[in-house]
């Protein structure tokens, strides 16, 4: 097929799969094994680093996103994501068979550097086969993939380190890498391969990966000292002043300054990064809540998240299945993320007086409306930037939703921290303690009122460019 052939429906479905299963391994990765940690380190006998299982990997998935992009720009979509799968397989297996909590953390590093570009990869493949006005529908199903690993991780890495074995978690990617291998390479390896002449900026590139990987370890490390914190996060602001310097002086910038000039590749990117990490801050914390003041069991938490999960899945399917009937399509986003606001005031302000089937009925709300700006963002960054520069764009908003993620969910961690381990030591929790593991939520809902009040301020302001009828710019 030549390079400006359109791929036919059967072949993009086909691509498809691949790709959904490519994002199934990085999704479910960050769910199956939170379930496992205290298990793994009770059997590797260092319980206290068991942490760094989750750390060593998103320092490193953290570092390469922004590379993947830049690389697919130059060689292609399709193998790099084959080298990423390769990559998470490799480390998958170093993770089974690792002895200690150290041979664990690197392995699950090595797990990171693959596993890194597979979402910003899989988006930038569709949106290389599929237009802009079509985009849309096909990130509902990627925000599927999300809430299915969502749900099922949790489950499978409980039932693997309480039933069988932990290293199964691992082991599992094992046969799904290799059949998304498989697929993917069967699929693309029949559809138009599109490289754009690039200089890759090998300065610029590992100032980035030290400034992102020193932010990810300041934010990641919740058993470092303050002291650490503070140090980690002085490199990494020295490390970001050499990057944007470097982006000035290079001959051809890492990132391109077409792409951080671009106002609707900006707007959208601060959009997702403020919505999805204030969705993924209340996913981790709110089971703190859920335990403490409704006293409820580890299945009666998953049981109660299982409809905010869920309603990413309605959002983005109401926004994507409408954009391309929309002229105004920002709409379901904009009122998807006031009712979002609303509903996060009013959890701020009356969270005292609410039952547990309100409380799920407003975080659904919250979910239903991050999830409508979903396809908006995604599709509207892609649609506005220059197809030489779609793989480095889509990996920039994949990675502010990255750094978004991480400092919401640091946020608002800090801020219940000490009121949830009071209210979940003790057998039976006193007045006093949900008293207070209340008074630590309302500021948690406070905090996260503001964050998708950002995010819906960004979207207000994303200009709605007309979106395309074909991948081509």
């Amino acid at each position: 097929m030549t390079a400006d052939a359109l791929p036919s429906t059967a072949e993009i479905r086909r691509a498809f799969v691949g790709l959904c299963l490519a994002m199934l391994l990085s999704a479910l990765d960050q769910t199956i094994v939170s379930a496992a940690l205290p298990t793994i380190g009770l059997e590797l006998g260092d319980f206290a680093d068991s942490p760094w299982i989750v750390t060593a990997y998103l320092v490193a998935a953290t570092i390469v996103t922004p590379l993947y992009g830049k690389l697919a720009d130059i060689h292609g979509g399709r193998i790099m994501l084959l080298i990423g799968v390769g990559v998470f397989i490799l480390g998958s297996i170093a993770c089974a068979l690792a002895p200690s909590m150290l041979a664990l953390a690197l392995a699950r590093a090595l797990q990171g550097l693959g596993g890194g570009g597979l979402l910003s990869l899989a988006q930038t493949i569709i949106a290389d086969l599929v237009s802009p006005r079509e985009r849309g529908r096909y990130q509902t199903y990627f925000a599927a993939v999300f809430v299915l690993s969502s749900i099922a991780g949790p489950l499978l890495g409980g039932f693997f380190a309480s039933h069988l074995h932990w290293s199964l978690i691992f082991w599992i990617n094992v046969p799904l890498g290799l059949l998304a291998l498989l697929f993917v390479d069967s699929s693309l390896r029949r559809l138009p391969v599109r490289r754009h002449p690039h200089e890759l900026d090998y300065i610029g590139a590992a100032l980035l990966a030290a400034a992102s990987g020193l932010l990810a370890l300041a934010l990641g490390d919740r058993n470092a000292a303050a002291r650490d914190v503070v140090g980690l996060t002085i490199l990494s602001a020295l490390f970001w002043a050499l990057f944007a310097h470097r982006l000035r002086k290079a001959d051809e910038p890492f990132i391109p300054l077409s792409v951080l000039a671009n106002a609707t590749a900006r707007n959208a990117s601060l959009c997702g990064a403020f919505g999805l990490g204030s969705f993924v801050g209340i996913s981790v914390v709110a089971p703190i809540y859920l335990e403490g003041a409704f006293a409820l069991d580890a299945d009666g938490v998953g049981v109660a998240l299982i409809a905010p999960m869920i309603g990413v899945v309605v959002g983005a399917t109401i926004s994507g299945r409408l954009m391309p009937h929309l002229a105004r399509y920002k709409a379901p986003g904009l009122i998807g993320l006031a009712l979002a606001t609303a509903a996060s005031a009013f959890l701020a302000f009356g969270l005292q007086s609410l039952s547990l089937v309100a409380l799920d009925a407003l975080l659904t709300t919250i979910s239903i409306g991050v999830g409508t700006t979903l396809p908006i963002s995604t599709v509207s960054l892609q649609n506005a930037v220059e197809r030489r520069n779609l793989g480095s764009a889509t990996a920039v908003m994949q990675f502010s939703r990255q750094i978004g993620c991480a400092l919401i969910v640091a946020l608002l961690g800090a801020l219940v921290m000490d009121a949830g381990a009071a209210a979940l030591e003790a057998e039976t929790a006193s007045p006093q303690a949900i008293d207070a593991l209340r008074s630590a939520f309302r500021e948690v809902f406070a905090a996260t009122t503001l964050c998708v009040g950002c995010s819906l301020f960004f979207l207000a302001r994303m200009e709605e460019k007309p979106l395309r009828n074909s991948p081509a710019s």
